[in-house]
């Protein structure tokens, strides 16, 4: 066909970037890359961003569709469940599933990014610059603006069409808004909190201070610290704390002995893995948190918002990467059925996509205060053992809404959202009601679960909830 000799312009050679240039490149497209950032191979370009990531079904999906699932593989520690840990030091492990052969990847952010842009590039037909920043893009005309770090120069790149995977700061969706050439709905929205990287050093002979196979929470009601294990041993530690709300925020955290007070009343068990925190605290720096959506992701057939740039999240559900990717995946179908013309191909995914993209932000939302807070509570323990056990023992019939997000890449994140809210909702009511208990016949549960949350779902369907 034709079409393949068209010339594609991907603005961003991040995760989505680097994934959806490898696709376009194997389906014989002429793919040309910009990154603002130097080539992350040769450079260390981290800076407290999440130095590793969970990755997921959705976005292992991603990986075999393009053929190197298993070299992904090598780069992931399975993560079985999080590991709860109290003021007093206890710990304990609360599964993502019941069902042994479903879990979540600790993966390093540039090891894939790295092995992404290593693939893609073997394809001839595939061109990525580094340095290069996109300054605005001329949506009418195809046309992007860019900058040479380098040089300094400024240059223009004509394609066919272009794929902004610029991220939340990006310069296609800032045109789209600036421009006001046609109607574009945008919202940002920040959480009261921000977050700083820190880490946990590796012991001195390279081992893992802590358990390795778990996602650690220290979750304290209206702040928590997570880590996540890395392949050489440490772990990467995050902070999400109010910026100016409760006894100790970001604002007042300005001296290194009122963070190490701060760790010892809050984290003291965390603490003692950490006698590089305080270096850690005052070298990273301290980053927001936000959700971005907009509609139409799309101008015609000339551009398009894919990744971050069209719905960045916040990183509550692991399922940021993963959703990215899973947009990938979904285009590529879409790609199947209509390519030759780019303006139905994007307003296509832009209408299966979106309401996919807005629910996974939903949900990201949801799980920042059930994992700083709800975690904690005997309630919701007693609903995720009762989880667990149905999964254990059902494991054809029955999925909590965490398994549904994560582990069932067949639905989307919508369906996931329904069901997954209104199983909660059943659960914690029956709990609460006395209904059922931890000590109830697992048969009889199941079966006042699944009526309950069948009753629940049809109201919110007579509410228009749905």
């Amino acid at each position: 066909m034709n079409n393949k000799q068209q010339n594609i312009l991907i603005i961003g050679a991040g995760l989505c970037g680097s994934l959806l240039a490898l696709r376009l490149g194997q389906r014989g497209y002429n793919v040309t890359v910009y990154e603002m950032r130097p080539d992350l191979r040769s450079t260390d370009i981290s800076a407290g961003r999440s130095i590793n990531l969970a990755f997921s079904d959705r976005g292992n999906k991603a990986m075999k569709l393009v053929g190197i699932e298993d070299k992904v593989e090598e780069l992931c520690i399975p993560m079985n469940g999080r590991m709860l840990h109290d003021r007093e030091g206890n710990t304990f492990l609360s599964n993502y599933s019941g069902r042994e052969h479903e879990y979540i990847n600790s993966i390093s952010r540039g090891g894939l990014n790295a092995l992404l842009l290593d693939e893609a590039e073997k394809h001839k037909n595939v061109k990525i610059h580094f340095n290069k920043k996109c300054k605005s893009v001329d949506f009418e005309k195809t046309t992007a603006l860019f900058k040479d770090y380098n040089t300094k120069n400024e240059f223009i790149e004509d394609a066919d069409c272009i794929i902004a995977t610029d991220g939340a700061g990006s310069a296609l969706r800032k045109s789209y808004y600036l421009e006001k050439k046609f109607l574009f709905s945008f919202s940002q929205d920040w959480l009261t909190h921000g977050y700083k990287e820190l880490s946990i050093l590796p012991t001195d002979t390279g081992g893992y201070k802590t358990y390795k196979n778990a996602l650690h929470i220290w979750p304290r009601g209206d702040f928590m610290v997570i880590a996540l294990p890395n392949l050489d041993g440490s772990f990467t530690v995050t902070l999400f704390l109010s910026y100016d709300e409760g006894e100790y925020n970001f604002n007042n955290l300005t001296t290194p002995e009122i963070v190490t007070e701060f760790f010892e009343k809050e984290f003291p068990d965390a603490l003692a893995l950490m006698p590089n925190l305080v270096e850690d605290f005052f070298e990273n720096p301290t980053a927001p948190l936000g959700t971005v959506k907009c509609s139409p992701w799309h101008y015609k057939g000339n551009t398009l918002l894919m990744g971050d740039s069209a719905h960045a999240i916040v990183p509550f559900y692991g399922q940021g990467m993963n959703a990215s990717f899973e947009d990938v995946v979904e285009f590529d179908t879409i790609l199947d059925k209509y390519e030759g013309n780019w303006e139905t191909v994007f307003s296509e995914y832009g209408k299966i996509r979106k309401k996919d993209t807005d629910a996974i932000a939903d949900l990201a939302i949801d799980n920042f205060h059930e994992m700083k807070d709800h975690v904690g509570q005997p309630i919701f323990q007693e609903k995720r053992k009762i989880e667990m056990a149905l999964e254990k023992e059902f494991p054809e019939d029955y999925s909590s809404k965490y398994s549904l997000v994560t582990f069932n890449e067949h639905i989307g994140y919508r369906e996931a959202m329904l069901r997954g809210r209104a199983q909660d909702k059943a659960i914690l009511n029956m709990l609460s009601d006395g209904i059922i208990s931890t000590d109830d016949d697992i048969n009889d549960i199941l079966d006042k679960v699944k009526i309950e949350t069948e009753a629940i779902l049809e109201d919110d369907k007579i509410a228009g909830l749905h």
